[in-house]
């Protein structure tokens, strides 16, 4: 059996992903710092999966993170482990500097170093910045720019897995550009979680729902869109960690270097239109509120997952209702998330 290190793998995609490792018949380690998670997280994703998974808590900055690769026979490494938030990355950038990556600087040297070579990334569709309208869908070979820190520390990130490689060709990295995910395990037991204001969209509506928040903001109303709202390419997180396990499976069939690949839809929704789809999915209005623009953030972006399509066998299955659906039964089940 192969093992896979999930460095941040109590998050929200990481703990998809390790369910769906697990069903697949892989070990999992996991590694995280419970900044933005809870370890509750390990015993749910034991109770899906029936199966074990072994936990450190540690950052992955520290040079204990060495003590895994001692211990455990690693075969693959996933790193999740960064600070995700585009409005805070921009109110704090060097946070996002330091943590992003002197995270991944410290695990590719350590890899290195106990002869650990095939590599996921998670990247983000940040990495595009400001795509004008004729530019989407966005492919992988497109230019390269950011419009926020956070964003900046996923290009760079992206530039060292390159540089690592250019310097050791046994490393055999696949970059992951997600776009927006949303959604949760069908059986409601976990989701997305986090501590404090929530950054991201689909906790927000959730905790409105629920009447923990009195409304949405919804930042702009004057984009470059249908109906001026903000549009994103969202995708089901399962659908996202299924697409970890077709790169971990590339990774071991074939040397590709350093490669990269989205991961999306191909379909853009807008901010109205979500919360329109989650409305009908918890069955309420949901109450909103038109702010001012959030620094950082673009009009309109999706994917063009052909690629990862054609080389990796992976395509998303679940549409926005089915997103929402299941974002409604995890927040259902756990009105207070994690903290129950």
């Amino acid at each position: 059996m192969k093992n896979i290190l999930l460095a941040g793998g109590a998050g929200y995609i990481g703990s998809h992903t390790a369910v769906e490792l697990l069903k697949s018949g892989y070990g999992v380690v996991i590694v995280d710092n419970l900044s933005n998670s809870y370890h509750t997280v390990i015993d749910r994703i034991e109770k899906i999966s029936s199966k074990t998974v072994k936990f450190y808590e540690m950052d992955t900055r520290s040079a204990d993170l060495e003590n895994i690769f001692k211990e455990n026979d690693i075969d693959a490494v996933v790193d999740f482990a960064a600070y995700k938030a585009v409005g805070d990355s921009v109110a704090n950038p060097l946070k996002y500097y330091d943590n992003n990556l002197l995270s991944l600087i410290n695990m590719l040297s350590i890899m290195a170093k106990y002869g650990v070579h095939n590599f996921v990334f998670s990247s983000s569709a940040t990495v595009y910045g400001d795509l004008d309208i004729e530019d989407l869908p966005a492919k992988e070979d497109h230019r390269l720019s950011t419009t926020n820190p956070y964003g900046t520390t996923k290009l760079m990130g992206e530039k060292i897995i390159k540089d690592a490689w250019f310097a050791n060709r046994d490393l055999n990295a696949i970059v992951l550009r997600y776009f927006n995910p949303i959604g949760a395990h069908e059986s409601g037991m976990i989701g997305e979680d986090c501590t404090g204001i929530p950054a991201n969209i689909m906790p927000y509506l959730t905790k409105v729902a629920v009447g923990e928040l009195p409304h949405i903001n919804v930042f702009g109303n004057d984009y470059r869109t249908k109906d001026g709202t903000g549009v994103r390419d969202y995708i089901h997180v399962v659908d996202l960690a299924k697409g970890h396990i077709k790169a971990i499976e590339k990774l071991f069939k074939d040397q590709v270097g350093v490669d990269y690949y989205n991961l999306g839809t191909g379909r853009g929704y807008s901010v109205m239109e979500l919360i329109e789809s989650f409305s009908k999915a918890c069955g309420r209005e949901i109450p909103y509120k038109i702010g001012p623009r959030r620094d950082g953030d673009i009009d309109m972006t999706y994917a063009d997952s052909s690629k990862a399509e054609r080389e990796l066998g992976w395509s998303a299955e679940y549409d926005i209702d089915r997103m929402c659906q299941d974002s409604w039964r995890w927040q259902k089940n756990n009105p207070r998330g994690y903290e129950e």
